[in-house]
């Protein structure tokens, strides 16, 4: 299980935000990127350059997994892997049952 972040997400929101507004300021994205996250207290530039492609898969401006399609996907994971448990408890209690009808019985 993923653990929480540690920024809170209208941090996120803003930071991204900010980025988009200060770019035409810097040379390269990256150097808006830097900028903003020094100045929000954003532990690492990278976290911040996630967060910004993030949102442009969501808005359809990049291609990828976008976050709506990622939590689908894991809550389909987490199904498939709840019926293969179930499927291999019947497999079992079936072979189970299966041997009890071969074994002899006797009567007294």
């Amino acid at each position: 299980m993923a653990r929480p972040s540690r920024y809170p997400v209208e941090l996120r929101r803003r930071a991204v935000r900010m980025v988009a507004e200060v770019r035409p300021e810097y040379d390269t994205e990256w150097a808006a990127m830097k900028a903003v996250a020094v100045k929000l207290g954003i532990g690492s530039t990278e976290t911040l350059r996630n967060w910004v492609r993030q949102v442009q898969v969501d808005a359809g401006q990049r291609p990828g997994t976008t976050t709506e399609e990622s939590v689908q996907l894991k809550a389909l994971k987490k199904e498939n892997a709840e019926l293969k448990r179930a499927n291999d408890i019947l497999k079992a209690a079936a072979s189970f049952f299966a041997a009890e009808l071969d074994r002899p019985h006797t009567r007294s």
